[in-house]
């Protein structure tokens, strides 16, 4: 019975490596273009390195130097759609 177990329990770190493959990179942008923006951004003003309490912001303002220098419309940053509406809490509705 140990030698069961023993055989299962080899069998089993033998076998991990074999089904726990690198996530497929499904993106379209390259480590050159990352590092392309980067040095772009750095020569806006920003420093990645530094830490910085205002950091949304002198990021956003460094993407906006770069996006005027380059003519184009600086991505809009958040997640989702913009949403309207309203809610109450603990109020019922009539």
């Amino acid at each position: 019975m140990k030698s069961l177990v023993y055989a299962l329990v080899a069998i089993s770190v033998l076998a991990a490596p074999a089904v726990s493959f690198a996530q497929q990179s499904s993106s379209t942008v390259t480590r050159e273009q990352v590092k392309a923006e980067l040095t772009q951004l750095e020569k806006a003003g920003y420093n990645p390195g530094r830490r910085d309490p205002n950091y949304p912001e002198d990021i956003r303002a460094a993407q906006a130097r770069v996006a005027a220098q380059n003519g184009t419309v600086p991505a809009q940053t958040g997640y989702g759609p913009a949403v309207g509406g309203s809610s109450g809490s603990g109020v019922p509705s009539k």
